[in-house]
C-alpha cells in the first residue's frame, strides 16, 4: 500500500533541498561535546519509515550524535536524482528499486533494513482464477514503475509462469484495483483499500499477498558512498537509533503510532491499519537479513534476485555486485 499521498510539490522540494538542515543548529551533544553529524534522508509517505520520527522525537538520534533531516518526497525520479546529485545524503526506499538506481549510477550503499510489506500488497482476481497458475492468459493491471512489478514477477517465477503468459495493462496500483472492482480486468496487483474491496466484485477475491512472500517487498536505507566513507560512526549511530525506535514502538505502540501519525499527516487509525500489514525490522531481524553466511532470507539474496529480474527485462544493463552495493558492517557494529 505504498506511495500514495503527495505531500510536496516539486518547487517546494527543491527549496527544501537547498535550505540548510534544520533542527539542531550548532548544538553539541552532552555525551561527546561534538557537533552532531547533519545529513538529509528523503522518503515517501509510508508507515514503514515512521519509526525514524520516533527516533527523532525521543532523542535517539541525539544520543548517537546525529541530526538527520527527514524530507517527505513522493516522486521517485526526484529523490533518486537528488541523491545522485548530492542534494540528499540518503533515501528510505524499496530495495528492488534501489538496485535499479545503483545499477544506473547512483553512488549508494545499503546500510540498514527498515521493514517489509506483510499483507499490505497483493494480487486480486476474479472467481475463475483460483491459483497463480490460473493467471495464464489473464489480463492483469499493474504499475511497472513501482515495486508492484517486482512483486508480480516474484509471484510468477515461484509458480513457473512468465510475464509473457499474461497480458499486462500498465496503470497505477490504485487505478488497477479500481478497474478490477469495476470488472475491467481479470486480476490486478494492488494494495489497500483495494485488497479489501475485491469482494465488491462478484467472485472477486485476494489471490496472494505479500504476507505469502516474506522478504520480497523490503524497505532499506541507502546512503551516498562518500557520506558512508566520511562518517562511518554516523551510519552506525543511525542504525542504533533505528533499533531503539523499533523497541520503543513495540513497547508503546499507541504512543509510537501517535508520533508517526503526526509526522506523516495521517490519522492514528490509518497508521494502526497500515502497521497491521507491515513487519518492522529491529536489531535481530537486521542481523539475520545482513548475514552473509545465509543462502536465503537476506538482503543479498533479494538484491541478487532483483538484479537478475531487471537485467532480463532490459531495465538495467548488467547485474549489480551486491557485495559492493550492500554494507553489513554498520548493522553488525550497531547491534553490539
Amino acid at each position: 500500500m505504498k506511495r500514495f499521498l503527495c505531500i510536496l510539490a516539486g518547487a517546494i522540494l527543491l527549496l527544501a533541498l537547498l535550505l540548510p538542515g534544520c533542527g539542531g543548529g550548532a548544538t553539541q551533544t552532552a555525551e561527546t561535546g561534538k557537533e552532531p553529524v547533519k545529513f538529509k534522508i528523503g522518503h515517501c509517505t509510508w508507515i514503514g519509515y515512521g519509526p525514524l520520527y520516533i527516533a527523532r522525537e525521543k532523542g535517539f538520534f541525539q544520543e548517537n550524535n546525529i541530526d538527520p533531516e527527514l524530507l517527505i518526497i513522493e516522486d521517485e525520479s526526484q529523490y533518486a536524482a537528488a541523491v545522485t546529485s548530492g542534494q540528499l545524503e540518503g533515501l528510505a526506499n524499496v530495495l528492488d528499486r534501489e538496485v535499479i538506481h545503483f545499477a544506473n549510477g547512483a553512488p549508494t550503499n545499503v546500510v540498514l533494513a527498515l521493514d517489509e510489506s506483510a499483507g499490505a500488497d497483493g494480487i486480486v482476481a476474479k472467481k475463475e482464477i483460483q491459483s497463480v497458475a490460473d493467471l495464464k492468459g489473464a489480463t492483469v493491471g499493474l504499475d511497472k514503475s513501482s515495486t508492484s512489478y517486482f512483486f508480480f514477477l516474484t509471484v510468477l517465477n515461484k509458480y513457473g509462469l512468465r510475464e509473457s503468459d499474461v497480458t499486462v495493462q500498465e496503470m497505477g496500483a490504485g487505478d488497477a484495483g479500481a478497474a478490477f472492482v469495476a470488472g475491467k480486468l481479470d486480476a490486478a496487483v494492488t494494495w489497500e483499500p483495494w485488497l479489501s474491496k475485491a469482494s465488491e466484485r462478484e467472485g472477486g477475491h485476494v489471490l496472494v499477498t505479500s504476507k505469502d512472500f516474506p522478504n520480497t517487498i523490503v524497505d532499506v536505507i541507502v546512503l551516498r558512498q562518500d557520506f558512508v566513507e566520511a562518517h562511518p560512526e554516523a551510519v552506525t549511530g543511525l542504525a542504533r537509533a533505528w533499533f531503539k525506535a523499533i523497541d520503543y514502538w513495540r513497547q508503546h505502540p499507541d504512543e509510537g503510532n501517535r508520533i508517526i501519525a503526526n509526522a506523516l499527516g495521517l490519522s492514528e487509525e490509518e497508521v494502526k491499519e497500515m502497521a497491521a500489514g507491515v513487519n518492522f525490522f529491529g536489531k535481530e531481524e537486521n542481523l539475520e537479513l545482513f548475514d552473509q553466511q545465509k543462502e536465503e532470507g537476506t538482503v543479498f539474496q533479494l538484491a541478487s534476485l532483483a538484479s537478475k529480474f531487471w537485467k532480463e527485462k532490459g531495465i538495467i544493463k548488467s547485474e549489480v555486485d551486491v557485495d559492493e552495493f550492500i554494507k553489513p558492517n554498520f548493522v553488525k557494529e550497531a547491534a553490539r
